[in-house]
């Protein structure tokens, strides 16, 4: 009896702490991104460079990169990114001048949206979105008062993200713009403001892309190849990537037609390891693989919205707008690629987190997670040193 109750009383061994659900996500779509991308592009990378494994090679070096990234953001405090949210806004501009410079910039089917170094094409907006995100939940976290009792505080966070909005308008990069202006409307609706003022601001924005639309020749031919892409005039011209990824979708069906038999992705499908990575998905793995796509994004984005809340009901209000930022813009980037993909939004060269070939957007992507694994682990021992101290009090 006295053994037995001795061995009762005996401490039980600490768990093993459990992996972030934010970092298992992340890492499950990195894996399944680098499987679907090496098997999209196979073809394309034989016929061009020799090598059917050449996206891959490279694809792995900047996963390598983007986890040496992400480990090194872990390291730094979230009281640093609130100190550094102007000089990152600045940073932001300078990103997006810079490419517009002749002789820096590349242009790529039209557009200023790249940087060459030789060894990697580098896109601004990528680190761009990011720094922005900073800043807005930096000035939200010490101004919402403001924004939440005036027009003057609500407007006045938006003006720098407008003029941020303007350079990529010069690239153009569309798709950067959307989800650069959603995502601050987002946090500044987060940080308080009314109905009535993001009612009345999202009416002038559609008016905007009302004007831009009916001024800028190409973006009509855009809309109207989405609205019918199968027509004679559009099937190959501005509808044709739009029919390739619909013809993908199609052969895919239910269960899809296997790894690595994709008809689509041989010369077919354009950017098909890019930004169409999904048509791929949809004709190897079919709804089954689309479906699990989407699961993955939701449970990514759940995990960062899950963390801001914990950050919001201990008041570290900075690390709340940042991880809700952060979730807003994996959530835009992902839905619009995939709405793109499906054929539900007009055509817009934004890639797949995790999962489109490139260097910048994957380590982008990583740093975003090395933030958010940040903001974790400082709420967490917040939360933790609080209640050691509750249980010391007499």
């Amino acid at each position: 009896m006295i053994g037995a109750a001795t061995a009762a009383n005996r401490p039980r061994p600490a768990r093993a702490p459990r992996p972030p659900a934010v970092l298992v996500v992340s890492l499950l779509l990195l894996t399944f991104g680098l499987l679907m991308m090496t098997s999209a592009s196979v073809e394309i990378a034989q016929n061009n460079y020799g090598d059917s494994l050449f996206f891959l090679k490279r694809q792995l070096v900047f996963a390598v990169l983007g986890v040496a990234v992400m480990l090194a953001l872990m390291a730094v405090p979230m009281r640093t990114w609130n100190a550094l949210g102007w000089l990152l806004l600045l940073a932001s501009y300078f990103l997006l001048t810079i490419v517009l410079v002749p002789g820096i910039g590349r242009e790529v089917n039209g557009s200023m949206r790249w940087i060459d170094l030789g060894f990697v094409g580098v896109q601004p907006s990528e680190p761009a979105k990011v720094f922005l995100v900073i800043y807005l939940a930096a000035y939200l976290a010490r101004h919402r008062d403001s924004v939440r009792d005036s027009w003057l505080g609500f407007l006045v966070p938006l003006v720098p993200v407008g003029l941020a909005v303007a350079l990529l308008q010069m690239e153009p990069d569309h798709g950067a713009m959307a989800i650069v202006a959603l995502t601050s409307l987002c946090l500044v609706f987060l940080a308080g403001a009314g109905i009535r003022r993001m009612f009345s601001l999202l009416l002038l924005s559609l008016g905007a892309i009302g004007v831009l639309a009916w001024t800028q020749p190409y973006v009509v031919r855009r809309l109207t190849a989405f609205l019918d892409p199968w027509a004679p005039e559009n099937i190959f011209g501005a509808g044709y990537q739009l029919g390739q990824a619909q013809i993908a979708f199609g052969r895919g069906g239910l269960l899809g037609a296997g790894v690595g038999n994709s008809i689509q992705k041989i010369d077919f499908l354009p950017e098909a390891h890019n930004d169409f990575i999904l048509a791929v998905i949809g004709e190897e793995l079919g709804l089954a693989g689309v479906a699990l796509v989407v699961l993955l994004f939701c449970l990514l984005v759940g995990c960062c919205f899950s963390i801001a809340h914990q950050a919001q009901q201990r008041e570290r209000w900075f690390c709340a707008f940042l991880a809700w930022g952060l979730g807003l813009l994996f959530a835009g980037q992902a839905m619009v690629n995939i709405g793109v993909n499906l054929g539900l939004l007009p055509t817009k060269g934004l890639t797949l987190p995790f999962m489109s070939y490139g260097g910048a957007s994957l380590i982008v992507c990583c740093a975003m997670i090395g933030l958010l694994l940040r903001v974790q682990y400082e709420t967490e021992c917040l939360s933790a040193d609080r209640a050691d101290r509750r249980r010391r009090l007499p």
